[in-house]
């Protein structure tokens, strides 16, 4: 039924009456209307006039979760291969957090964990940070194209300064090496990097490197820089082999051709000392012979004075000795000079063993 009819008396046309049989009292918002603040405020103050849902126990239970996540994050742990730095409202502590469990107030305090131990920067391959497949393309002094990877080795000294002085470290430490690189290799010819002083250019671009982060504070020590490939761009590889094939074999040659004169000049400075040896030796004998025949002279006339005629026959006599001495000799038989044929005795034959004389000798006495 219409509520009008459960007003208790009201007619069709009062209207003045609720549902309930009376209309709203006070200032209430009409039928229909928007409520007011104070009505609102009210209504909250009756409904939690009752007390909280839960009581004691729910505000309990909310204080013992705000109490645990608050200790969640300002209780933290480092590990022993990184050390902590605690910032209070940004400013970072002097103080560095080592390995451990440590205590901060957050959220007023924060912290910031780096690692200390080794780490390794490679420049030059596509699996490096940058992603760039150029970074180790390089124009060496003497115009010649070369694609170099290396790697540089660093650690972190000064915590603080690694995180706060520069935005981005590890890219700082990626354009100090590749331009320290680039200045090197722009100022030595390709053969040298290639074979003859890798070593060296390590040295000195590992010292531009420390040269350079010392100037932003960088906070990192550049322990190594190691050289891991050198090579020419795909596209001229074939080209830049041919070349290093020809200056080896220029090489090679020229090594052939001083090794041939060193052994044309050393057989001529032997033969030459040789030569000067024995002429020297001929000297010196000639020399002594003639001294030694002058002495036997100087003697023989120091005796020839003494005596001149016995002198003169030995003299003679050795003369005969050495003119007559290897010829042959015929002895003649003076009793049988007048007989025509003159046998005679063959020695020769007596002397060689033959038993058979050989020859006649006609005529006189030889």
């Amino acid at each position: 039924m219409p509520w009008d009819n459960n007003t208790g008396g009201g007619g069709r046309n009062n209207n003045t009456g609720g549902p309930w049989g009376q209309a709203p009292q006070g200032g209430g918002p009409k039928r229909g209307g928007t409520p007011s603040l104070e009505d609102i405020l009210n209504r909250g103050r009756d409904r939690f006039q009752g007390g909280i849902p839960g009581g004691r126990w729910a505000i309990a239970g909310v204080v013992a979760v705000v109490v645990v996540f608050w200790l969640f994050n300002s209780i933290y742990t480092v590990d022993p291969q990184e050390v902590g730095v605690e910032t209070t409202f940004g400013k970072p502590s002097d103080q560095l957090s080592t390995s451990g469990l440590h205590f901060m107030w957050w959220p007023i305090q924060a912290v910031e964990r780096i690692n200390i131990t080794e780490n390794k920067t490679e420049i030059g391959s596509v699996s490096g940070r940058s992603g760039r497949s150029d970074d180790g393309v390089m124009l060496t002094a003497d115009q010649n194209i070369v694609d170099v990877k290396f790697a540089v080795l660093w650690t972190i000294e000064d915590p603080k300064a690694y995180l706060f002085n520069v935005k981005d470290p590890d890219d700082m430490v990626r354009a100090a090496g590749e331009s320290a690189m680039r200045e090197i290799v722009g100022r030595s010819p390709a053969t040298q990097i290639f074979r003859s002083d890798r070593a060296g250019i390590q040295t000195e671009v590992q010292q531009i490197i420390q040269t350079i982060l010392d100037g932003y504070k960088l906070g990192v020590h550049i322990d190594q820089v190691t050289v891991e490939n050198v090579a020419p761009p795909p596209e001229v590889a074939d080209a830049f082999a041919e070349v290093q094939r020809a200056q080896q074999d220029q090489q090679k040659f020229q090594e052939d051709a001083r090794n041939y004169a060193n052994t044309l000049l050393g057989n001529a400075r032997g033969q030459a000392a040789q030569i000067r040896e024995d002429a020297a030796a001929y000297k010196n004998r000639v020399v002594l012979e003639a001294e030694g025949e002058a002495a036997r002279f100087i003697s023989v006339y120091n005796q020839y004075a003494k005596a001149p005629e016995v002198t003169r026959k030995r003299l003679y006599l050795e003369t005969m000795e050495q003119v007559i001495g290897a010829s042959q000799k015929v002895v003649v038989d003076p009793a049988t000079s007048g007989s025509g044929v003159v046998p005679y005795l063959p020695l020769p034959q007596l002397q060689s063993g033959s038993t058979t004389p050989s020859a006649t000798s006609t005529g006189g006495a030889q």
